[in-house]
């Protein structure tokens, strides 16, 4: 049982998402749903890049991960006006399903889907959780004076926690 998967994708997605933090801060001025549709896509895509690597499917992981990602970003834009941002929270373990659903499907030769849904479950909490644990990385609201490298180290936290629910297995 090997945790370095988890771990190098944990450390490859929060540099991603440590660079949206700062594209984010620095660039966009006001959110806009093109904004958000990008970043879900792009976010996505390389977390679905990752996850194909690891099964050496490169170009279906990237694709997938851009579809889930961009199907969550637009489920927000839609819910959120009916349901403000408690809709995050029901796309959010959705997102999760839909990884550990995709990941049992190019890894294992005969697929369990209602296992590889439970991976993704257990995912979208343990993240949820060491989300919560990092979610000051943002406050107070200067992003000219955030550290970006406890950002990282707060994403490679989290991330591990999400990734280490969909990769680890018993060999």
């Amino acid at each position: 049982m090997s945790i370095r998967p988890a771990l190098l994708a944990a450390i490859a997605i929060a540099a991603v998402s440590t660079l949206g933090d700062l594209i984010w801060a620095t660039w966009i001025p006001h959110h806009r749903p093109v904004y958000g549709l990008t970043h879900g896509t792009l976010l996505f895509l390389c977390i679905g890049l990752v996850l194909g690597a690891f099964a050496n499917k490169w170009l279906i992981g990237a694709l997938t991960g851009a579809l889930i990602g961009f199907l969550a970003a637009g489920s927000f834009y839609v819910l959120s006006p009916l349901t403000g941002f408690w809709s995050m929270f029901l796309i959010w373990f959705a997102v999760w399903i839909a990884l550990g659903v995709f990941n049992g499907r190019i890894h294992e030769s005969k697929p369990r889907t209602s296992s590889n849904a439970l991976r993704g479950l257990l995912a979208a909490v343990a993240f949820g959780v060491a989300f919560y644990l990092i979610s000051g990385i943002w406050f107070p609201f200067e992003p000219s004076g955030w550290d970006y490298a406890a950002h990282f180290a707060g994403w490679t936290f989290a991330y591990f926690a999400g990734f280490a629910s969909l990769l680890v297995r018993k060999d």
